[in-house]
């Protein structure tokens, strides 16, 4: 079942689309990444969702509601952690917290959230005397603490070290077991590979790929990638002619080569006849990062930044 509709969405700044017909469903109880380079149309795309901006065309409905013309319903449904926040500077953790709770008429008890997100010795500090790893986590608590239907989480762990982002990641995922549907924007590849069931990839304010992460990984053109550093040096022209490779690349003195299974049985094979040991070997599969390359790489090389684009996240 639906939860989150968004139909062919577009919205314009200064005659260029921004977004530009974006279409996605997210189903009750995923949790759904939404990936993509800057000024792609992502924060946009969550901010029409979020009710904070008016689309140009196209719908949203969020539990059947539409975010602007429902706005007050929708509010109860939806937790919002935006890519930017900002309190009073004078106002404490445990203020911040309490103030919100009382927006609700049945809140989540803020005292358990603050402890899973290391906030406990923090109530008694302001908020401009944070650090920005733990405005961050504040900011989670808040947009948790109504208790959510939806949440929607821009740039999650921004600013954390990368045990508090695991720590988070392990919070998220027990927000959906709880039937919680998360609407996730993201930077980091780990972080949508590990969390989300689905992913939609926007590039140029459209929606470049929909699938889950291992759909997409599946997609990428080096589906296997195999390093090494040759005890003596092989014949270029040998590399050159292996069987589906994508890119053959050396530093230092270690090879680096992208293509698939067939790619790694032939540089075995050639290995073996010239009676070279590889040090140091690795074999990987692809990363949810080489098929994001892949999608983007195409506007990446043709589109020039602009004004309209930079000031998209």
């Amino acid at each position: 079942m639906s939860i989150i509709e968004v139909k062919d969405l577009r919205k314009v700044y200064g005659g260029r689309a921004a977004v530009d017909g974006v279409t996605f469903r997210v189903e009750q109880g995923e949790i759904f990444g939404i990936l993509g380079p800057n000024g792609a149309g992502k924060t946009t795309t969550v901010e029409c969702v979020e009710g904070l901006r008016i689309p140009d065309a196209g719908s949203v409905r969020i539990a059947g509601l539409d975010p602007v013309a429902d706005h007050d319903r929708v509010a109860r449904l939806l937790g919002a952690q935006l890519q930017e926040s900002e309190l009073q500077p004078k106002l404490t953790v445990r203020e911040a917290l309490e103030l919100y709770s009382a927006f609700y008429d049945r809140p989540a008890d803020w005292r358990p959230l603050a402890e899973r997100l290391g906030l406990t010795d923090k109530l008694g500090d302001r908020f401009a005397k944070l650090s920005g790893g733990q405005k961050q986590r504040l900011f989670i608590a808040l947009a948790l603490i109504g208790d959510p239907k939806v949440v929607v989480l821009d740039e999650l762990t921004t600013g954390l070290d990368p045990r508090a982002r695991r720590d988070t990641w392990q919070l998220i995922e027990d927000v959906r077991d709880n039937g919680v549907t998360v609407l996730l924007v993201t930077h980091f590849m780990e972080e949508a590979q590990r969390l989300c069931d689905r992913i939609a990839v926007i590039d140029q304010g459209r929606v470049a790929a929909l699938d889950t992460p291992a759909g997409l990984i599946a997609t990428a053109a080096s589906s296997t990638v195999i390093s090494f550093t040759p005890s003596a040096p092989l014949d270029p022209r040998d590399l050159a002619e292996l069987p589906a490779a994508t890119s053959v690349t050396e530093r230092d003195g270690r090879l680096v080569i992208s293509g698939t299974d067939d790619t790694v049985n032939a540089v075995l094979s050639l290995l073996a006849r010239n009676h070279i040991t590889a040090g140091q070997l690795r074999v990987v599969d692809a990363t949810l990062d080489d098929a994001f390359l892949d999608l983007t790489a195409t506007a990446a090389a043709t589109e020039p930044a602009t004004a309209a684009t930079a000031q998209e996240a």
